[in-house]
């Protein structure tokens, strides 16, 4: 098969993300041990919370932990103990410092395709905070390029490979998000591989094609190295 370009998306496709809050969350309820409300009330409290701080203050790890406060403060209905402070910071620290968990068969997977194929990385969110992400994965060394944008759609993937010089008809999108892989991506001509994952934020969810010829289904990222080979 001739090169291609492929290009990556990072949280929840090359390493874990999500996971890392849902993670700090079952820690979190487990400290809040609440003597009446069950886990999932628990839950939709603070759920409620972080919306309120996510239109007040924006996303990342310094509002999530803000929102924990505010639950347990809320749950509590006194002030915070230097206890209950420290408990949230350590439930909260992989999230803060944005430890890195590749994905099963993630660094396999680039490393054989690398010599064959032009690898990219396209990724969105705080560009501090995915800079962090990318630079603590090891991973940057494979990629002939790195963006970090505040959001991925057509207009964006046009850009990028209009920048770098990339034909579309040899180029693909590869990640785990219907509506910021693989549906710009499609529309701005480029092929895209879907690589679910179980645990991909809700808002990110969204129809992927019934049928497309420059559309693909993986259940595994391992899977790329035959599909590009």
């Amino acid at each position: 098969m001739a090169a291609h370009n492929l290009i990556f998306d990072a949280d929840d496709t090359l390493w874990e993300n999500n996971v890392l809050f849902e993670r700090a969350i079952d820690a979190f309820i487990a400290h809040v041990d609440h003597p009446t409300l069950p886990p999932e009330e628990v839950r939709a409290v603070l759920n409620d919370i972080e919306r309120a701080n996510s239109v007040a203050y924006g996303y990342g790890a310094a509002v999530f932990e803000r929102s924990l406060t505010d639950c347990l403060a809320r749950l509590r209905g006194t002030p915070l103990d230097d206890a209950d402070r420290s408990a949230v910071r350590a439930v909260s620290a992989p999230v803060r410092e944005h430890a890195i968990e590749l994905i099963d068969g993630v660094a396999e997977t680039l490393a054989a395709l690398a010599p064959r194929h032009r690898l990219f990385l396209l990724t969105k969110g705080p560009r501090a905070a995915q800079q962090a992400k990318v630079d603590a994965s090891g991973l940057a060394g494979l990629f002939q390029g790195v963006e970090i944008v505040p959001e991925k759609d057509a207009s964006v993937y046009r850009a990028f490979t209009a920048e770098r010089g990339l034909d579309p008809a040899g180029t693909w999108m590869i990640g785990n998000s219907p509506r910021s892989d693989v549906l710009p991506a499609l529309e701005a001509g480029l092929g895209a591989v879907f690589v679910p994952h179980p645990m991909t934020w809700s808002l990110e969810h969204a129809d992927v094609p019934a049928a497309h010829d420059r559309f693909h289904e993986v259940a595994a990222i391992s899977a790329l190295v035959a599909l590009f080979e």
